[in-house]
Parts: C-alpha cells; sequence; structure tokens
C-alpha cells in the first residue's frame, strides 16, 4: 500500500507559544533596574529555559547583550553554529571534561576554570593546538556546587596570566540564597570582593567580575559589580515568591494544547488510572492532548485548572503521559479542536503550576517537553 502525501498540514496537538515582545519587555526592565551600572549576560541555559536558546539569543542581540551563559560546551557550540554575530561572548559554566576542551578553542567558547588539573590540560591541549583559550575563573564561596576554594584561588590565577597559552576573561561566583539576602549573601560578596580586590592588585589590571543572578539583581545592588546575570526575570518570572522587589516582568512562554475529545458521563463515572475521580452528578468531560510527556506534571492530578475560551475548568483524574481531563460541567459551547491554555501569560501562570505541583517556576519551564512546538509570536 502506497501512502500518498496530501499537502495537508497537520495542526499541533500542543505548543509553546512564546512571546518575543515580553522578552524584550523584561530585558528592557532588568536594564532600567541596572542603569548602565554593569553589562547584562543573558542566561540562555537549558534551552533558554524551555523557550529555544536561539531565538532568544538573538532577540536579546537585537538590544545590544553581547554576552552569553549556557550550561556546558554542547549549549554553547548549538548557539554559536546558530544565529549569533561572531563577537559575541559565551561562557560554559560547567566544569569541562578534558575530551571537551578542544571543542572550546574550535569554537571560540570561555571555558570554565575550577581546579589546577583542568588548567593542566586546558594549557596542553592550547599548545598541541597553537591557540589561546579564554578562560573564566569560578570560586565556590558558598554555593557549594562548582568552584575553586577562595584561599586556592590566587594560585590559580597566578597560573592563568603566567601562561601565553591562556586568556583571563573574568572571575565569578554564584549566590545560594540571593532571592532573601542575608548574612549568609554578604559573607559570600565579601569574599569574592577580598579577592577580586587582591588579585586585581597584584596583577595590576582589572577584570571582569560577575556573581549577580536574577535574586541579586533584584536584591543586592552592591553585587552587580561589572556584569549581571539575570534568568528567570528574563522568562517572565521572580526567583522567589517574597521578593523586596516586584519587577513587571511578563510570562514569555504559554502552553496551549487541543481538545480532542469531549463526552457525557453520568453520576458515579470515575475518571483515568486508579480512578481518583467521580463524577458526583451528569457532566461533560473533555479530553485534551497534553500530559506529563509534554511537561504538565503529573503532580497536578485533580488541583489545578486549564482555561478554555476564557473561563477555567478543573482538571479531573489522574494526569497522564499524552492526555489530561477536563470537567466541563454543563458548558455546551466548548467543541472539540478548542484550544485549553496549560499555563502561561493568560493564567495559570508557570509560577501557579510550580506552586500546586510543590516545586519552582524554573522547573516547570524547563520540563515543557520537545515535542511541545514552539511559535514565536
Amino acid at each position: 500500500m502506497t501512502i500518498i502525501e496530501t499537502g495537508f498540514q497537520a495542526e499541533n496537538m500542543t505548543e509553546a507559544l512564546v512571546s518575543r515582545e515580553n522578552l524584550l519587555w523584561n530585558a528592557r526592565l532588568i536594564m532600567e533596574r541596572i542603569r548602565g551600572k554593569a553589562r547584562m549576560m543573558g542566561i540562555v541555559k537549558a534551552n533558554a529555559y524551555g523557550h529555544n536558546a536561539l531565538t532568544v539569543a538573538s532577540a536579546l542581540e537585537s538590544l545590544g547583550v553581547a554576552d552569553f551563559g549556557v550550561a556546558n560546551i554542547h549549549e554553547a557550540i548549538e548557539i554559536r553554529t546558530g544565529s549569533l554575530k561572531k563577537t559575541a561572548s559565551i561562557l560554559a559554566f560547567s566544569s569541562p571534561l578534558a575530551s571537551h576542551i578542544g571543542l572550546y578553542l574550535k569554537h571560540d567558547i570561555e571555558m570554565t576554570v575550577c581546579d589546577g588539573d583542568t588548567l593542566q590540560a586546558a594549557e596542553e591541549i592550547a599548545s598541541a593546538q597553537n591557540m589561546k583559550l579564554c578562560v573564566q575563573l569560578k570560586v565556590d564561596t558558598g554555593m557549594g556546587r562548582l568552584g575553586v576554594h577562595p584561599s586556592m584561588a590566587m594560585e590559580l590565577l597566578r597560573k592563568i596570566d603566567a601562561s601565553p597559552l591562556l586568556e583571563l576573561k573574568g572571575i565569578y561566583t554564584h549566590f545560594a540564597e540571593s532571592s532573601s539576602p542575608g548574612d549568609f549573601t554578604g559573607k559570600q560578596l565579601a569574599a569574592f570582593k577580598d579577592l577580586t580586590s587582591e588579585y586585581e592588585h597584584a596583577a595590576l589590571k582589572t577584570v571582569c567580575k560577575h556573581c549577580a543572578n536574577s535574586g541579586a539583581i533584584i536584591s543586592a545592588q552592591e553585587s552587580w559589580l561589572d556584569m549581571v546575570r539575570p534568568g528567570i526575570l528574563l522568562y517572565g518570572y521572580h526567583p522567589a515568591k517574597n521578593t523586596s522587589l516586584r519587577l513587571d516582568v511578563k510570562p514569555v512562554m504559554q502552553v496551549e494544547s487541543r481538545v480532542i475529545f469531549i463526552k457525557e458521563v453520568q453520576a458515579g463515572t470515575t475518571i483515568s488510572y486508579n480512578r481518583t475521580w467521580t463524577a458526583k452528578e451528569p457532566c461533560r468531560v473533555a479530553t485534551i492532548a497534553a500530559g506529563y510527556a509534554d511537561g504538565y506534571p503529573r503532580a497536578l492530578s485533580n488541583r489545578s485548572s486549564v482555561l478554555i475560551k476564557g473561563k477555567p475548568y478543573k482538571q479531573i483524574g489522574t494526569v497522564t503521559m499524552d492526555q489530561i481531563m477536563v470537567n466541563l460541567g454543563t458548558d455546551k459551547d466548548i467543541k472539540k479542536g478548542d484550544k485549553a491554555v496549560l499555563f502561561g501569560w493568560d493564567t495559570p501562570t508557570a509560577e501557579d503550576i510550580a506552586s500546586i505541583s510543590g516545586t519552582i517556576s524554573y522547573e516547570t519551564l524547563c520540563s515543557v517537553s520537545s515535542r511541545v512546538k514552539r511559535i514565536f509570536v
């Protein structure tokens, strides 16, 4: 049997609408907040928190952003070989494997250095390729994830400066609790400033110093230094529910799916796996073409709502891999093919969804899967 293409295009079952206008609005708010006191690095790791790194980075470039942060060399290569300007600086935050170092050289990516072994491997590989490698030193002032201890940082910095094969592009650290800054954030910042001051005094030169993430942009102006690194703020959410300042950021992503089936059920009818919902009276139930494989958490089962034609409808039954069900009550105006908003700039927001499912907006955004078509609007 031969299947003949008819020229018809299949509609997307579930889409993530990504608003360029809202992204640029948020970026401008951040720029207004820092008022030219520091430059801005656009954080586009994890596919720009699920929004599509290439498109987000290109949009930020239109505002003059020239620095970008990603998680690793693979993400760095993706945006370097995409539509970014050749002059854009890209920093990969992860400590690299030795086998990755040649790729940093090939694609002109700034490499994070956290230890002497990586530094030695970097020198050897740069020497073998007769190329200069740009690096940034990551200092662990209290996050406890990656970085050299401040007491050992000067030794690495001296080795970098002594090498003709390495060029120091920056020194950075990361805060553990910047959304509610207190003594610990202050101690981290003080340790970082002491180190960088000591280095610049000894080296008789300045270097780009950065540590301010979204929380610190809001709450710790003294930490802005030479560059700030907004992540979640760019995408329309605050790093915590209660911060000292609330910027008027707008959600950049809205996830919408389709009603694919509607049925009438009688009182006593149970819905979905493990029969976790029972109809108390006759009603209409709609099935929507999105589930936990699309990024709609199973933890939302019987706890959230979706928006159809501007009206919220309760999600009922266990969230399944590919579908969810909602209770339409007696409403007759919902039809097969209608769009249902799962979360976004229309309610519920990603923050609402995150709160119900016991997580944070970062995870909700990043969990939107690759099978969900990104549409830029």
